[in-house]
């Protein structure tokens, strides 16, 4: 007997996250399990910090809060809570929501999930904050099969969320690959909360996304699923919002996990109906032998002060600062010197007509980029550039965080589920038995991925020899750039199964594919990007075969360094994911220490898409989107 599909929604993307969502998913309409993701790589070392100063917390106090009005409303309504907002201490979690419960008089069994914690074991090393394995969905499936209305846990993977209740609602085996695959890219989608539903869109201004609703997905039996949200909450479900949030933050066409290995270059996408995104066809691949693991430690502590240059003589005020300040940073580790020239000329207020000049300071000892620093940029105030002043007072030094990221063997990692009677069960690894051949009659696309190292500064372009083939679409025409050999090598320009060649790339105006026009990459394409530890990745898709077929032409890895110079020294690899139309690229080593480090002036990579978005380049006219349908609806009070 086939049971009705699940319906799980999100009502956290982050910790800090929209306070009343719990709520409001909760009285918005039906749901039977209700997620919520609260842990980052920056919210691991905000926990980790939380831990030392007080051993009973390490878990998203905002949380327990939440559930001061969500407990009641989810136990009348029959809705299962499952969130990680266990962090470092999900045992102390789930004490308190017992305690919680008791306190509001609702009646509620309470389970968590442990053995993520690998600090016991000297896994992180020496200097070591948090060391944490990201289990999967099993543990999670052994609690709610055992009756918890709430389960807490700690660094799961944030789709394990959703797949581990998918699991639990339908009794799939754990070598149920493509259905668990199918839960994982649902998952995947609804783990950042509104992203799904038109937040942080590229398209936004086709949609009145002022306050856009929580997603929620409705997923079958065969592991399909369809996306979309409560009747009458803002923002929007489209197959773009969707094809957004599935590039982020993802790397390659195999999205490994815990569970599952899912391929997402089998994903499906298309309307079914208003707000309601229909997910098939997702194929999964037994998980990897090992784990992700994440270390975070404290890396040293840094500074900054950001000085305001007015008017004119730009670059030599820049430069008197660096100047006067050479001596104070001589003994100081690290010092990164940015120049924002915001200035326009001849502006019609001081704001604009100013430029900043920011400077970052790390070192392991508070003293050297501390009190010492800040007095030498302040001395300079009366006795340097004309008109000097900065943002904000230049303050004490400040801690930073380093996170990476390595594998554990999965047998050796205690997943371990404790169940509403106390019980403590153990999750056994997965098995890997070797999957059964496709159906050749459908066969997924290859994954098409090719690594570059990063070029020599100052290389001269590559010299190819007549005789070889032209390189093919996904191939950077620079140092160490070649095609996969193997079966998912992609087939040369002009050969068997190749897309005609549009490159947009002619003269005067014309090209192979007609007349072009000088635009920005995002008059065509969407774009997403996110961190994963020091690398990047940018996400890009278009909305027509023809528009795919001149992205998968144009933007090579040697493109992508030239539209985004910051990347131009760094490691890229390009991914194609044609059933969305989309490229998906990592650029390695591009946030150096990761966020916490505060390495970059976006350290999370959120907008380096929207960078990428407004480069120019020569588009075929024929291609380029068409305006927006009337603007963002104006808020009541603010218009002319």
């Amino acid at each position: 007997m086939t049971r009705r599909p699940l319906r799980v929604g999100n009502a956290s993307g982050f910790y800090g996250d929209r306070f009343s969502a719990l709520a409001e998913m909760l009285t918005g309409g039906p749901l039977d399990v209700l997620t919520g993701d609260y842990l980052a790589e920056l919210t691991m070392l905000i926990l980790g910090r939380d831990r030392l100063k007080n051993p009973d917390l390490g878990y998203a106090k905002t949380f327990l809060r939440q559930l001061e009005e969500g407990l009641g409303l989810a136990h009348d309504r029959g809705v299962r809570i499952v969130a990680n907002a266990g962090g470092l201490n999900p045992a102390g979690l789930a004490d308190a929501v017992r305690a919680l419960a008791a306190e509001v008089g609702v009646p509620v069994s309470v389970a968590h999930v442990e053995g993520d914690d690998l600090m016991p074991y000297g896994t992180g090393g020496e200097g070591a904050l948090t060391a944490n394995a990201y289990l999967g969905g099993a543990g999670i499936t052994a609690c709610l099969r055992a009756g918890a209305d709430v389960v807490v846990t700690g660094r799961v993977t944030d789709a394990a969320l959703v797949s581990g209740s998918a699991a639990w609602w339908f009794d799939w085996a754990p070598d149920a690959y493509d259905r668990l695959a199918g839960a994982v890219v649902a998952g995947h989608v609804l783990e950042c909360g509104t992203q799904a539903t038109g937040g942080n869109y590229p398209f936004f201004t086709a949609h009145d996304v002022r306050r856009p609703g929580f997603p929620l997905a409705e997923i079958s039996e065969d592991g399909s699923s369809v996306i979309t949200k409560h009747p009458g909450t803002g923002g929007a479900v489209t197959t773009g919002t969707v094809t957004a949030q599935l590039l982020y933050e993802t790397q390659g066409v195999r999205y490994l996990g815990p569970d599952v290995t899912a391929r997402l270059d089998t994903v499906r996408l298309s309307g079914a109906g208003p707000d309601r995104v229909r997910v098939t066809g997702v194929e999964g691949e037994p998980p990897p032998e090992t784990l992700k693991a994440g270390v975070t430690r404290l890396g040293g502590w840094r500074n900054e002060v950001v000085f305001v240059l007015t008017g004119l003589d730009i670059e030599e005020k820049a430069a008197l600062v660096r100047a006067q300040l050479s001596e104070a940073l001589a003994d100081v580790a690290t010092a990164t010197w940015t120049l924002a020239r915001t200035d326009h000329e001849d502006a019609p207020t001081q704001e604009t007509a100013s430029a900043l000049l920011r400077l970052v300071v790390r070192d392991p000892s508070p003293d050297r980029v501390g009190r010492s620093l800040t007095s030498a940029a302040v001395e300079l105030a009366l006795g340097s550039y004309p008109g000097f002043h900065v943002t904000a007072p230049p303050g004490p030094a400040q801690p930073y965080g380093v996170f990476t990221s390595t594998t554990v063997p999965a047998a050796s990692t205690p997943h371990t589920a404790v169940l509403p009677n106390g019980t403590h069960l153990p999750i056994p690894p997965p098995t890997h038995p070797t999957p059964p051949p496709r159906d050749t009659a459908d066969p997924a696309p290859p994954a098409f991925e090719a690594t570059l190292p990063a070029p020599p500064r100052d290389a001269p372009p590559p010299v190819r020899d007549a005789a070889d083939p032209a390189p093919s679409a996904f191939e950077a025409r620079g140092p160490g750039g070649s095609a996969p050999t193997g079966s998912g090598a992609e087939p040369r320009d002009g050969g068997p199964g190749a897309p005609p060649p549009v490159t947009g790339r002619g003269g005067a105006g014309e090209s192979p594919a007609g007349p072009t026009t000088r635009a920005p990459l995002g008059a065509l394409a969407g774009a997403r990007s996110g961190d994963k530890g020091g690398d990047a990745n940018i996400g890009v898709w278009t909305e027509s075969d023809a528009a795919w077929h001149w992205l998968r032409a144009t933007l090579t890895v040697d493109r992508l360094r030239d539209l985004l110079p910051e990347t131009r020294h760094l490691p890229v690899t390009r991914h194609e994911l044609p059933r969305l139309r989309a490229l998906n690229f990592t650029v390695t080593g591009i946030l150096g220490d990761g966020v916490a480090s505060g390495h970059r002036f976006d350290p999370q990579a959120k907008a380096l898409g929207e960078w990428l978005r407004a480069r120019h380049l020569d588009i075929p006219t024929h291609l380029l989107r068409r305006p927006a349908q009337g603007p963002v609806p104006t808020p009541e009070g603010t218009g002319p």
